[in-house]
């Protein structure tokens, strides 16, 4: 049903607002441009969003953010996506916050949005990413990584694949994630952090797609969600836990 990976083995923006960004303390060991962009949603929420352009891009990564957090929880990872010959765009989703800087979408949206009225900001992204091209690849944290499975069954045939960063059922829908995630149809990588809830979460999730689909990862040190990347903020593990990442996207869009 998957493949597991045991590995034991054991950046940014280039503006001083990212630089300032917490979880952003250490320097960089990658840097590329970036651009702002604005997106609208089929509700007509504008959706604020930053690319990062490779010179001659492989494939177009769009990168979905976790709860309280903001388009910038990638200010060090989209660069070196950047490195590796991937364009990035990451986008603030209307359910979000000020984790890693601030949330331009949910600043302009009135209430509360609840996690699932997101999945229009997303949509507007892959929308956005088709027009490109490109290759498309989508990238969820939390709950956008689970939001990352029906995205991915709504939109089949123009994504190349998905990469989910702690999934989970978050949703009032306990079967949401797993439904959607047994009818997917292109290569998914999933992990978590080490914790047991955030493995069994995410090994349900896997179980439920297609055979030889799903590639699952459990590291051996690790955080929730995309931050598991992060230097700063997964001193002990980020630069183990990129290894299986950019492997993956090596054999999606190569």
């Amino acid at each position: 049903m998957f493949r597991l990976f045991s590995i034991a083995i054991a950046t940014c923006l280039l503006c001083a607002c990212s630089a300032a960004s917490p979880g952003n303390t250490a320097a960089p060991a990658f840097v590329a441009p970036s651009s702002a962009m604005m997106l609208k949603a089929a509700d007509s929420v504008t959706v604020y969003a930053r690319l990062y352009p490779a010179e001659s891009p492989k494939a177009v990564v769009l990168l979905f953010h976790q709860a309280g957090s903001s388009k910038d929880e990638y200010a060090a990872i989209a660069p070196r996506l950047v490195a590796a010959g991937y364009s990035a765009l990451a986008i603030d989703q209307r359910s979000g916050g000020g984790l890693y800087g601030p949330n331009e979408t949910a600043a302009h949206v009135s209430g509360k949005p609840d996690y699932l009225a997101a999945a229009q900001d997303l949509q507007a992204a892959v929308d956005w990413g088709i027009a490109q091209k490109l290759p498309l690849v989508i990238w969820g944290s939390s709950y956008s990584s689970s939001l990352v499975f029906p995205l991915a069954v709504k939109n089949a045939g123009k994504i190349r694949g998905v990469l989910a960063f702690s999934p989970g059922e978050y949703f009032d829908d306990k079967h949401l994630v797993e439904a959607a995630a047994a009818r997917v149809t292109v290569p998914v990588y999933i992990t978590s952090s080490p914790d047991p809830e955030e493995v069994a979460a995410a090994k349900a999730i896997a179980d439920a797609v297609p055979s030889g689909l799903a590639t699952r990862y459990v590291p051996t040190a690790g955080v929730h969600g995309s931050s598991t990347l992060i230097a700063a903020k997964d001193p002990k593990g980020a630069e183990t836990n990129w290894l299986p990442v950019l492997s993956f996207l090596r054999k999606v869009a190569p």
